[in-house]
């Protein structure tokens, strides 16, 4: 039989699609073992009485002003169109076998060095200067958060922020989703959620780059303690954590009252119009027109500006 055709799978292995439809099966039934378990929780009387003392939220500090900046729209939007581009190329990088071309950084230029540059695949080029605009995005939120007093809404402030965080989402497993405003505050899930992505998994996704980089020292001290393996092993899974979290939050955006929403987060008001939607359609077909049209036919020109592409 000819091999091409052949449904053959590999020995003691199954069909890709076959685990996959399994595993999305065992996860639907978990979900719904506890949704239902929820539900039945949150008729018991302790359980009600532990939601009445933790509604969900932490109130924010005095003075702490209400609403979002216009400059959160574009951070928004800049973060998810560099995001969409870098997980894409980070995985075309991981799975690559051979590249489809090769990028030789100029010598001549800004960073000059006394060892040749190395060549890289133009997969690799691409993601590290996805990278580094993401990384300078987000050094300007971090400026303009603690510049403009809007750290609050993202960093706990209360040790209450943990019971809190359980009851709602207690209350979004039992699908009574707690009340919110995202204008004047989020509860507490959504701000631990924020808060590790922040400051806990774009540090770590920078820091495991780097060391994966060729622009790591391959004699320092550190490697001692901080093995290249290391940062393998959790550049992955926070990629993973980054899917998920996105995943999440979309569905949450659209789920608990898509326009006033995607107006907090795109239009800078807070009202039930139709602006912050289409500004969130435009900026969605720009990041998936941009994923799709990242090839190497257009990437070459840009990448031979600051060095030299080939085969």
């Amino acid at each position: 039989m000819n091999a091409s055709l052949s449904t053959k799978t590999p020995a003691g292995g199954s069909k890709p699609w076959a685990r996959y439809g399994i595993a999305a099966a065992v996860a639907v039934v978990v979900f719904a073992l506890l949704v239902l378990g929820s539900r039945w929780l949150v008729t018991l009387e302790p359980v009600q009485g532990f939601l009445r003392d933790y509604p969900g939220h932490t109130p924010l500090p005095a003075g702490t002003a209400e609403g979002l900046p216009a400059w959160l729209g574009w951070q928004h939007f800049l973060n998810m169109f560099f995001l969409f581009l870098i997980i894409k190329t980070g995985w075309q990088v991981r799975t690559q076998q051979r590249p489809p071309a090769n990028w030789t950084r100029n010598n001549k230029g800004l960073i000059k060095t006394k060892n040749p540059p190395k060549r890289i695949s133009i997969n690799l080029w691409f993601h590290l200067t996805l990278d580094a605009l993401w990384v300078l995005n987000g050094l300007v939120f971090m400026v303009l958060i603690f510049a403009t007093g809007h750290w609050v809404r993202i960093v706990p402030t209360s040790w209450d922020v943990f019971p809190n965080a359980l009851s709602a989402g207690l209350q979004y497993l039992s699908l009574n989703w707690p009340m919110e405003n995202g204008w004047v505050n989020y509860n507490s899930l959504q701000l631990l959620a924020y808060f590790l992505t922040v400051f806990v998994a774009a540090p770590l996704a920078i820091a495991t780059g780097l060391r994966m980089s060729e622009v790591w020292p391959k004699k320092a001290a550190i490697n001692k303690v901080y093995p290249i393996e290391l940062a393998r092993a959790v550049h992955l899974p926070t990629m993973v954590y980054f899917v998920l979290f996105v995943i999440a939050h979309v569905a949450l955006v659209l789920a608990t009252g898509a326009r006033a929403n995607l107006n907090h987060m795109f239009a800078a008001r807070s009202d039930d119009g139709w602006l912050g939607f289409w500004i969130f359609v435009v900026a969605v077909l720009v990041s998936v027109a941009a994923v799709v049209f990242s090839r190497p036919v257009v990437i070459a020109p840009i990448a031979n500006l600051t060095g030299r592409v080939s085969r």
